[in-house]
């Protein structure tokens, strides 16, 4: 049979150009979720739905002497009401962290193995006892008040050093002093004679301060059981369904087939929704006990105490220089607050992390990092935006600004002499990771060059004149994604014309659809809205990695080329037999297969389909259709420079962000106006980080920051407008040359925005405040400096 269709049309050439690599497409979802039609958990509902109300501690330390649930099972509505008793007796597995960590003695990570409900300790305000089912809401909560705790208080710690000092509250009989991980990497001989030849050495001490998750969407869970079957289903936010629904197996002690997760849309999560948690264990026990769905919705307040939290480190940063300013060595000691139970990644940002991106841009010979991990009387640690990232550029970052000014070296100056060189990648760093890419002084210099740097000075005058102080700080970042992992590339040519892509990472705010769909219908000319995203069903996503660590476009990219290469082949085999040619003859380009020299050719579209309609000849494949999984992506070196600008009132403190530039190595970008988007978000979050936020506790382990009337976060009036460059090096590592870019923002903008409020206030001698930079502190910090100078 022959097919003399002409080549494709000049039409199709422009879409494919309009939709390719590199454009900036909007987003598929823009259009459902800008007019409300998005389908979030709490969206779905289910026939004979119940409803459950945690019952939690408001003790952050205490021994549970009885829990009294007779008047609420008494109470209109209850369906049941359960303890940590009676989920002991289901044989549930503990809730672990899987990350192979080992202490400086060569022993691993010591595990709290939390239960879905305390059944002998409490160790943190919001710690879940018990839970009530009922009908409706309302029943639930005032059955839930009516259950009765007889807990004894014991002492609580909620500060990391103070945790690990002898005589310290306990948490944990099996972890002496609190401390789970004391985690250690580099030579300390050779960094210690490093130390010790300095011409100057720099010390700083450091808090990084805890902060709140806040994603817009709460958390929220919908459990339902099929006795027939006995199969769990679980709708739930995530990011990445695959991973959650083998730890719920292993939670559930059930094989992984009885499982299954679904995820729809997700209101974000920043790390903190990649972890499961005690309510959803207590919905799917009530689900099967009662033989209906149950649902849970969390409030504002009790996620305060119970979603993860972030960041939480109290570090010592030093850094050794010779008598030029040349980088001899630097090291880390301190403590990460791991909070009450040890689940998910946690440790990692804490240690691990901190320790591979703290090198940064620079040729750092040698480096140490001894940060001991910490259980606390406070809510759970987790990752959050960066993970460790930000936190690392942010020490490094801070002690080149101040052994600039202890040297009386320009602090641009510093950093041009210890920017590692385009002729020495690829670089070796002493993190322990091999940078395969990068340009940092081009990006150094393109980062200032957009700034208008050089006319600060009148600027500031300017800002003088109008009674304000004015400050400036370009900060470089380097980020180490992701560590190597596997993802899922799968590709099915459906029967209604469509073409649905399967991957194993998920969207909770990042817009997968679009720069997937970008890299499929460049990789094989399919049209762009013809493509499809599933990612959130266990069912369909039978492996994957998720979202996180800013793997997505680099582990799901490679797996949509390696894929696509795997459609290409199969195509040639059918299209040989469609145009009675060689396979050998048969060449693809812009979504064709051609016989080499002729005009005579297939489009792949119109092939997918004649194969579905006809049976194709033994040895020939009857479908396109592939499912693939790549063997490992690598990590990437995402990194750019930030510049910050700051006006500070000095009689009321208040920091206003005046101006605000970035440029950025993103490697290949895919749709630059995703990835502005993601820049903006994380430069946000930074901010927030930098100015207001910070969960405290009081001595006695009660949060007193537990809404966002006492938790601040930032408005639009608090963020700058953006100048945004790029200086792409294409990525080394992966087939499209791409870097993660989700968690970059704030790895930029924590340290400029901390540094340029530091260089404002410097003409008082102020040398260091911690973080958050409030109108308080800033203002407080002046007063303080003005009394000493008087």
């Amino acid at each position: 049979m022959q097919d003399h269709t002409p080549p494709a049309s000049l039409e199709n050439a422009i879409a494919l150009q309009k939709y390719g690599v590199g454009q900036p497409v909007r987003r598929k979802e823009d259009d459902t979720l800008v007019r409300g039609k998005g389908k979030y958990t709490d969206d779905f509902s289910l026939p004979g739905q119940a409803t459950c109300w945690m019952v939690r501690s408001s003790h952050a330390h205490g021994i549970i002497k009885g829990i009294d649930t007779a008047a609420a099972k008494a109470m209109p509505g209850v369906l049941g009401v359960w303890t940590g008793a009676d989920l002991a007796a289901a044989g549930y597995g503990p809730f672990t962290c899987g990350l192979p960590l080992k202490s400086r003695d060569g022993s691993p990570l010591l595990q709290t193995n939390r239960q879905p409900l305390a059944a002998d300790k409490v160790r943190f305000v919001g710690d879940p006892v018990a839970f009530v089912v009922a009908e409706t809401l309302a029943q639930a909560r005032d059955a839930a008040e009516a259950v009765e705790l007889d807990i004894e208080p014991l002492p609580a710690v909620t500060d990391p050093e103070e945790a690990a000092k002898p005589g310290a509250p306990q948490l944990y009989d099996h972890i002496p002093d609190n401390v789970a991980l004391d985690y250690h990497y580099g030579d300390m001989d050779k960094v210690n004679a490093a130390f010790a030849s300095a011409a100057h050495v720099t010390k700083l001490d450091i808090e990084n301060t805890r902060v709140a998750v806040v994603s817009m969407e709460p958390r929220v869970g919908l459990a339902s059981y099929d006795k027939k079957t006995e199969r769990y289903t679980l709708q739930v936010p995530t990011q990445g369904v695959s991973g959650n629904k083998a730890i719920l197996a292993r939670l559930l002690n059930v094989p992984a087939d009885k499982v299954r997760i679904l995820t729809a849309n997700v209101g974000g999560s920043f790390g903190m929704k990649n972890i499961n948690y005690p309510e959803y264990m207590c919905i799917l026990y009530a689900a099967k006990a009662l033989g209906r769905p149950v649902k849970w919705l969390d409030e504002r307040s009790t996620s305060f105490l119970s979603d993860s939290h972030g960041r939480a480190q109290k570090i010592h940063a030093e850094l050794a220089l010779d008598a030029e300013g040349h980088f001899l060595a630097a090291k880390l000691s301190g403590y990460g607050n791991l909070g009450a139970y040890i689940t998910g990644v946690a440790p990692g940002p804490l240690s691990l992390n901190t320790g591979k991106n703290f090198s940064s841009v620079y040729r750092t010979p040698l480096m140490a990092v001894d940060i001991k991990t910490v259980l606390t009387n406070t809510t759970l640690m987790g990752a959050y935006r960066g993970a460790g990232r930000p936190e690392a550029n942010y020490y490094m970052e801070r002690l080149i600004d101040r052994a600039a000014d202890e040297m009386g070296i320009n602090r641009l100056t510093l950093r041009r002499r210890n920017f590692i060189k385009p002729s020495q990648i690829p670089f070796p760093a002493s993190s322990g990771v091999t940078y395969d890419s990068g340009d940092f002084q081009a990006v150094f210099n393109k980062a200032l060059e957009i700034s208008d740097h050089e006319n600060f000075a009148k600027r500031k005058k300017e800002s003088k004149k109008a009674g304000k102080l004015r400050g400036i700080a370009v900060g470089s970042y380097l980020e180490v994604t992701a560590p190597p992992s596997p993802e899922l590339g799968k590709i099915v040519f459906d029967p209604d014309g469509t073409v649905q892509l399967i991957t194993g990472t998920l969207d909770y705010g990042q817009g997968h659809a679009t720069p997937f769909a970008q890299v499929l219908s460049d990789q094989l000319g399919v049209p762009f809205e013809k493509i499809t995203l599933e990612q959130g069903d266990s069912d369909l996503v039978r492996f994957g990695n998720g979202t996180g660590g800013s793997r997505s476009i680099t582990a799901t990219g490679q797996a949509i080329v390696e894929a696509s290469a795997l459609v290409v082949e199969k195509g040639k085999k059918a299209a040989a037999h469609m145009l009675e040619a060689s396979e050998a003859d048969i060449e693809f380009g812009a979504g064709r297969f051609t016989i080499a020299g002729t005009d005579r050719s297939i489009g792949i579209m119109e092939l997918a389909e004649r194969m579905r309609a006809g049976k194709m000849p033994e040895g020939t494949p009857e479908t396109l259709d592939v499912d693939h999984a790549t063997k490992e992506t690598a990590s990437t070196f995402p990194n750019g420079c930030h510049v910050a600008e700051v006006e500070i009132d000095p009689e009321t403190g208040v920091v206003q962000i005046v101006r605000y530039s970035a440029v950025n190595d993103f490697g290949t970008v895919i749709n630059p106006m995703l990835v502005a988007g993601q820049l903006h978000g994380g430069v946000v979050q930074g901010i927030g980080q930098a100015l207001m936020e910070h969960v405290r506790y009081d001595e006695s382990g009660q949060p007193i920051t537990g809404s966002l009337m006492d938790y601040a976060l930032p408005r639009a009036e608090d963020v700058p407008a953006m100048l945004v460059g790029d200086h792409p090096s294409p990525a080394k590592s992966n087939p499209l040359g791409s870097k993660g870019c989700g968690e970059a923002g704030c790895a930029g903008s924590l340290s400029t925005v901390v540094n340029a409020v530091i260089d404002a206030l410097s003409e008082y001698g102020i040398k260091h405040i911690d973080m958050p930079l409030t109108p308080e502190r800033v203002w407080r910090a002046i007063q303080e400096a003005k009394a000493s100078a008087a």
